[in-house]
């Protein structure tokens, strides 16, 4: 298994595509939105433009994970982001994040880039387990996870200041052979 390979992959509401230097700038705006710096990063982390034209025009060549851009099919627009890496080749299992931008939330855009990624992380790439992490007061992302198949293990309690408070993160994961049961049962 390797995240060499690059893929397109389509549906209805959303395009996953290789991420390129040019979306950047793009991602710059997502990456500053109040919302996404509260459940994605430590505020403090400086992100330049310039670090991040060098972070995301390095995404398709990066061996260790697959970065795609989620874009709105119409426009191309770049709405977000979803990320496999963490993979560990005894288990057939990695992580998996994503990020939706302002103008693509409330549309579907993220259930449907979820199901994109994590199909293609099944079906494509034979991975046993995907899992991630989330805020507990994250509640749209929590929302989407549960909606495509993922299944909460625990909370990890108090584990960071966010905003002068302690914020537990909650673990959640999907197993292949629950992503083939809930897709046998959708066709």
């Amino acid at each position: 298994m390797s995240f060499s390979v690059k893929p397109t992959l389509t549906g209805r509401k959303t395009v996953l595509r290789p991420f390129t230097e040019a979306d950047a700038d793009v991602m710059s705006e997502i990456i500053a939105a109040p919302e996404v710096i509260r459940f994605t990063y430590e505020p403090s982390t400086e992100l330049t433009l310039e670090r991040l034209r060098s972070w995301y025009g390095s995404r398709a060549t990066a061996p260790d994970r697959l970065d795609l851009a989620v874009t709105d099919p119409r426009t191309g627009e770049v709405l977000g982001e979803v990320v496999l890496n963490e993979y560990d080749p005894a288990s057939r299992s990695c992580t998996f994040r994503t990020l939706i931008g302002p103008r693509g939330r409330g549309r579907g855009i993220g259930t449907e880039a979820t199901r994109l990624i994590v199909a293609h992380g099944f079906e494509e790439l034979g991975l046993h387990r995907i899992e991630l992490t989330a805020y507990a007061d994250n509640h749209r992302a929590l929302h989407v996870y549960e909606k495509t198949g993922f299944v909460v293990e625990g909370v990890r309690r108090e584990v960071q200041r966010r905003d002068g408070e302690w914020a537990d993160e909650v673990i959640m994961s999907v197993l292949d052979r629950e992503w083939a049961a809930l897709n046998a049962r959708a066709r």
